[in-house]
Parts: structure tokens; C-alpha cells; sequence
């Protein structure tokens, strides 16, 4: 009986003379100890951006976003030495309402000048969620074949609850992206809240897309976005939309009449065009050019960008003022006390601010 027990082979039974692999990485530590993870220096990044390496701009590009002070120190120092080798790119914003297909046309009017030898970086800002601050930041599998595309570079970034849900280095990215040698920039708001005016602040052009079959259009959407327009496209023009896409030119174009003049003289346009069908996508490209032209010729372009960049400077204090503010540690302990006066009725919520920022500044 033993004899047989011995002679059984289970198919179970690992053959001896075979190691099994260890199931610790034999390098992980070596990386941790030689600090392979550690961040580059700040030539290497700038080295890597200026020649065009996709990982390296991803990387600083994730320092600018990264809310730590050693990384937001490190990626100043990228953005001067980057600085003078931008400015050289055509800025677009493009907004719509919810399900005029933003995705799809960026795709398309994307395809169609990365064709055309241009180099094309995408900034699609993707809502934080209030509650978790997670993001899907799933512009890339709606944008398949733009994301395969070797002249065309694709950046999702959470909102992190900025401003209308606009990424608050959106600026900083740009500039990266200009000095990488993209020459248009698209900057996709979440299209909700006041993202259109802060991404307004950030552009040359801005593009309205908007639907021919969504109601009322004219009191879909607010005025002040539509006063912001420099051409409004009406998407989804195929089929038997079409006709319907026709009439709501029209009616765009004579509620544009009844605005005030802009300060840069253009006269905004109208077209319809179709993303899915990409006809009309060529002539939405020719606006841009014409208006880029016009502008630059009456010199309210560069007007416009110092403009921007001045009011990118205040903005900046502001931030930064009211993070050093809730950063404080004895702030933060009044924020709780009277945040609990508050509720017990003892202050009131304007006295326990203006106390609060007495505090601070009195420490200064």
C-alpha cells in the first residue's frame, strides 16, 4: 500500500528543481533606497518639454496641479524658464449646453487640423465631485481616434471645485503646452456656472455650441455667455435636423444684432455644422482664422492677452491670500469657535469674518 502512495504522481505537485519567483519586487527596495521615484530637476523638465516628450510634460503638468508647496515651487521654476518660448498658439474656448456633443466636435474640428500639420493640445476640464473630489477624467475614450493622434495631445484635469468647475491651472498648463510646440490650444469648459467666464479669461477665441432641436434656444442658454461669443455653431446640422439647424441661424443671428458692439470690433458669426457628419467643420476653423486675423490686425489680440495677463496676476494674489488664510492654524481653530457662536446664536456671521480676518492680519 505504501509502495503505491509513493509510485502516485498528483498533477498538483510542482517538480522539484524549480524555483518559484519571489512575490516581492527584488528592485523595489533598491528604487525606494536610490529614489528613483524622486521628482527631475527642473532642466530636465524643461529639456523634455521643449523637445516635445509627451511623459515629461505630463509630469510637470501634474506638479502644477499638485497642491504641495514643493511642487508648486518647482513648477514656477518650470514655467519661467518655459515662458519665453510660448505665445506662439491660436487659444480656443469652447462651451455648450449639456448634449450638443462638445466632445465629438473637438474630435472632429481636432482630426481636421491635426491633418493639416498643426499640432493640437486639448485641456478638457472634468467636474470634481462635492462630495468624494473624484473625477472620471474620461475625455479620452470619447475622443478615441484624437487620442491615438501623434500631433494631437490630450490633458483631462479635475476641476477640484474651482471656479465653475474650471481647473484653476489651466493658465499654467497652457504655457507648457505653447512651449511644447502645440500651436492651438482648446480649452473644453464643463459648461456649467461661470467656467465660460473664466475660461473666457484665458483665451483668444471663444466658440457657442449649441443644438437647433433643444426648445426655445435663445432662452436656453444666458446672455452674458452669448455676449462672450466670438461665433456661435450649431451642432448636430445633418439629417433632418438640418432644416431646423437653418431656422436657429437665423434666429442667432438677429438676436446678435441686438447686442452692444464688441471691444474688438469683430462681428460674431453664426454657422451650423456637424460633427458626426464633419460638414461645416472646415468653415467653423475658417471663423477662427479670419477672426484671429482681424484682430491682430487692429492689435486688439495682443491688447487682449496683456489684458488677461495682468488680471491673471490679481487673480493669482487673491488665491493665494485666501490659501495662506485657511492654511493658518490659529484661524483655523476660530473658524471652529465661531463657527459654534454662530450656531448658538452668540456672534454673527459678519461680526465672527470680520474678526477673523482682524486676527489674521494682526499676526502679519
Amino acid at each position: 500500500m505504501d509502495e503505491i502512495k509513493n509510485d502516485f504522481k498528483s498533477a498538483l505537485k510542482v517538480q522539484e528543481g524549480i524555483d518559484q519567483p519571489s512575490v516581492i519586487n527584488p528592485h523595489l527596495s533598491k528604487a525606494i533606497k536610490t529614489g528613483k521615484k524622486n521628482i527631475l530637476t527642473v532642466n530636465e523638465y524643461v529639456d523634455g518639454i521643449l523637445n516635445s516628450n509627451r511623459t515629461i510634460l505630463s509630469k510637470a503638468i501634474t506638479l502644477i496641479e499638485s497642491s504641495l508647496s514643493e511642487h508648486q515651487h518647482l513648477a514656477q521654476q518650470i514655467i519661467a524658464q518655459c515662458l519665453p518660448m510660448t505665445g506662439n498658439s491660436i487659444r480656443i474656448g469652447i462651451t455648450g449646453v449639456p448634449g450638443v456633443g462638445k466632445s465629438t466636435f473637438i474630435e472632429a474640428l481636432g482630426k481636421h487640423l491635426t491633418a493639416n500639420n498643426h499640432k493640437l493640445a486639448v485641456l478638457a476640464i472634468d467636474p470634481s465631485s462635492e462630495r468624494s473630489k473624484g473625477s472620471i477624467l474620461g475625455d479620452k475614450t470619447r475622443m478615441e481616434a484624437l487620442a491615438t493622434d501623434e500631433n494631437a495631445y490630450i490633458r483631462p484635469s479635475p476641476s477640484a471645485g474651482s471656479l465653475g468647475g474650471v481647473a484653476r491651472k489651466t493658465r499654467e498648463t497652457i504655457i507648457l503646452c505653447e512651449a511644447a510646440g502645440f500651436d492651438v490650444i482648446f480649452v473644453e469648459t464643463v459648461g456649467v456656472g461661470q467656467s465660460e467666464t473664466a475660461v473666457h479669461g484665458m483665451v483668444d477665441f471663444f466658440l457657442l455650441l449649441m443644438l437647433a432641436n433643444a426648445g426655445d434656444e435663445l432662452q436656453g442658454i444666458k446672455r452674458g455667455i452669448m455676449e462672450m461669443a466670438d461665433a456661435i455653431a450649431i451642432n448636430k446640422a445633418d439629417g433632418e435636423n438640418k432644416k431646423m439647424a437653418t431656422v436657429a441661424m437665423s434666429q442667432y443671428k438677429n438676436a446678435l444684432h441686438l447686442f452692444p458692439p464688441t471691444d474688438s470690433g469683430w462681428i460674431p458669426e453664426v454657422t451650423m455644422c456637424s460633427a458626426y457628419t464633419h460638414d461645416g467643420i472646415d468653415n467653423v476653423w475658417k471663423i477662427i482664422t479670419d477672426y484671429c486675423d482681424f484682430t491682430k490686425n487692429n492689435t486688439y489680440f495682443i491688447a487682449k492677452r496683456q489684458h488677461q495677463a495682468t488680471k491673471i496676476m490679481l487673480e493669482t494674489v487673491n488665491e493665494s491670500l485666501k490659501d495662506r488664510f485657511y492654511a493658518d492654524e490659529s484661524i483655523k481653530q476660530l473658524i471652529t469657535k465661531y463657527q459654534q457662536d454662530i450656531l448658538e446664536d452668540r456672534i454673527s456671521s459678519y461680526v465672527a469674518a470680520q474678526l477673523l480676518l482682524d486676527n489674521y492680519f494682526k499676526e502679519k
